[in-house]
């Protein structure tokens, strides 16, 4: 049994650490609403790697300073790795699975949405959107990144098993409480699902409450931002 400390960053953002790494995925800490900058420091603190799903820059616009600061490998879809010029960086694509220590590793998965980034006042195409499987020891965790429902979910589940489940919830750029729970219920056996993507702005969902309910009898651990919690 692995031990997994997560905490939530706001927004989509999380700080994951397992087996060695301290993971950083979709961190977005200067602009977001719901983080407080005055803790930029402490959750970027010792990571090892840093992780993006997509090139929007609710999820990529904090990247550069994060490695500049802590020597985090970058890993991403090469494509949004090539477009923000860091160095060391990993670029992998779907299917790709990249060993971040030798108990840890991440698989690059599909998801359904889009990927772009503004670079000199002009939008340019980010590389596609991905989820990721991140493996400590026997255990799986699943970040799904910004996505909706698909059906390639089922594969995802018989390949991976994912123990964990980190899932959009907040509607309007991703699936809701209720397309997420079909999701869960449909696809997948977590044991415990963290929702994200919401409580950011008024257009989004403000509570996991209606997840919670949809997806019960499946544990769902819903922290504060920074809060950490034990998996």
């Amino acid at each position: 049994m692995s031990n997994w400390t997560v905490q939530w960053l706001g927004h989509s953002g999380f700080r994951i650490e397992t087996g060695g790494a301290v993971i950083l995925i979709d961190p977005w800490l200067r602009g977001n609403p719901s983080f407080d900058e005055a803790r930029f420091d402490e959750a970027v603190s010792g990571a090892t790697h840093l992780l993006l799903s997509h090139a929007h820059g609710d999820h990529s616009s904090s990247a550069q300073e994060i490695v500049e600061k802590t020597d985090a490998t970058l890993v991403a879809i090469y494509d949004l790795t090539q477009l923000l010029g860091v160095d060391g960086a990993v670029g992998m694509n779907k299917g790709g699975t990249v060993a971040l220590t030798d108990a840890v590793s991440a698989t690059m998965v599909h998801a359904v949405h889009s990927s772009s980034i503004e670079i000199d006042g002009a939008s340019r195409y980010g590389g596609g959107e991905a989820g990721f499987m991140i493996r400590s020891g026997a255990e799986t965790l699943y970040f799904a990144g910004d996505t909706d429902v698909f059906a390639d979910m089922a594969i995802f589940e018989e390949l991976h098993k994912p123990k964990f489940g980190i899932l959009p919830i907040g509607g309007h750029f991703t699936m809701d409480a209720d397309r997420a729970a079909f999701a869960a219920k449909k696809f997948f056996n977590f044991e415990t699902i963290i929702p994200c993507h919401y409580q950011t702005f008024p257009l989004l969902a403000q509570s996991a409450d209606p997840f919670a309910a949809a997806v019960a009898p499946t544990r769902v651990m819903a922290p504060s931002v920074m809060e950490k919690i034990i998996l």
